[in-house]
């Protein structure tokens, strides 16, 4: 069978992409691991907040926020957000404020929302309500779900060994067996310049960074279920509520040679952790696990979408950085727009600035 899409990534990017693909002709995802979202997608600190973000990547979030508030029930829920500064910080916490539309808040709020900061430290606060905790695999499961509805198939354990052209026709290797389709999506993650590499398209230069990641009891043996998430002045660190624990990253971006299965720096995770004490009463004694994610970014750090300038029929889905999901819905309903020859929902400006012949 000659599919009209083959998808590689199986992450929050493909399976977005292949659920919006699916309506426009036959759909198949293969996926390298045995699972699906099992590298970043499958790590992320699964936050929405639509001003998080360079413009185009805004824009991306304000045009997905009403699916994931409301398409199959919709997949946010409250948390809030929380920029800290300590002393000598006041001055980046103003431009946090500024640029993520946050209001300040008085010390005194800040401790009543969570009571294990430390006062002592704390040189100023700026809050803002709507930020929302996304249910990464509710949103990963409805788009399958859709793509499947419409006669996709989803393929795990597949890692393409090659790719060739003849007639018009992609063929992908795989373990002996051969795929093929008209038109290739690249939905790889860090893996996407690689896959570029293979089917002899010129790669973007898309760089993987590594972000560390520990779970912990909360501060002070208190339940933060309805703690906001908190954010050093700068995003030099982040924690977060978990499952009834928490959370805690250096907020790190340290490039890696080539993508990997990513762990955790423990140098990088203790300097991290180290810069987030002081912000709260009670000193970290136990990390309960650790783990790492590659985060991948283009030059310019906007996401890749869209056909490629030399080679049309391969479509790139791609630089999502630390954004895919937040971006999702509307990142995949516009490069179905593309590929169908739609005037997209978002400006022309927004458009230009994600499409792949911006690189030239």
């Amino acid at each position: 069978m000659t599919y009209d899409f083959l998808i590689i990534g199986g992450g929050i990017a493909g399976t977005s992409a292949g659920a919006r693909l699916s309506h426009l002709g036959s759909t198949l995802l293969l996926e390298a691991e045995t699972s699906l979202a099992y590298h970043a997608s499958g790590r992320s600190a699964a936050l929405f907040e639509s001003q998080y973000g360079l413009p185009a990547t805004v824009q991306l979030n304000l045009a997905s926020r009403d699916y994931h508030m409301t398409a199959n029930g919709g997949v946010l829920s409250p948390r809030g957000l929380m920029f800290l500064a300590g002393p000598g910080e006041e001055e980046v916490l103003a431009q946090d404020t500024a640029d993520m539309g946050l209001h300040p808040i008085s010390i005194d709020e800040a401790m009543a929302m969570v009571p294990a900061l430390n006062r002592d430290h704390l040189r100023g606060a700026a809050h803002h309500e709507d930020a929302w905790d996304l249910d990464t695999d509710l949103l990963i499961g409805n788009f399958v779900k859709e793509m499947r509805g419409n006669g996709g198939t989803v393929k795990t354990g597949k890692r393409v060994e090659a790719i060739t052209r003849t007639d018009g026709i992609w063929q992908v290797s795989v373990g002996g067996e051969t795929y093929e389709a008209r038109q290739l999506v690249n939905a790889a993650g860090a893996w996407v310049d690689i896959i570029a590499g293979m089917a002899g398209v010129q790669p973007i230069g898309i760089s993987p960074l590594r972000r560390s990641m520990a779970r912990m009891p909360a501060p002070g043996g208190y339940d933060p279920a309805g703690w906001p998430m908190l954010i050093g002045a700068g995003e030099t660190w982040y924690a977060k509520p978990d499952a009834g624990m928490w959370i805690v990253s250096p907020a790190e971006q340290d490039p890696v040679d080539e993508p990997h299965d990513a762990w955790a720096d423990d140098m990088v995770l203790a300097e991290g952790i180290a810069r987030y004490q002081p912000f709260v009463t009670e000193e970290v004694t136990r990390v309960e696990t650790t783990w790492a994610g590659l985060r991948s970014f283009a030059p310019d750090r906007t996401l890749v979408l869209g056909r490629d300038l030399r080679e049309p029929d391969f479509i790139w889905c791609a630089g999502q950085g630390g954004y895919g999901f937040q971006t999702a819905p509307a990142a995949s309903q516009l490069l179905a727009d593309v590929v169908a020859g739609r005037t997209p929902e978002l400006d022309a400006d927004t458009v230009a600035a994600l499409s792949p012949a911006r690189f030239g």
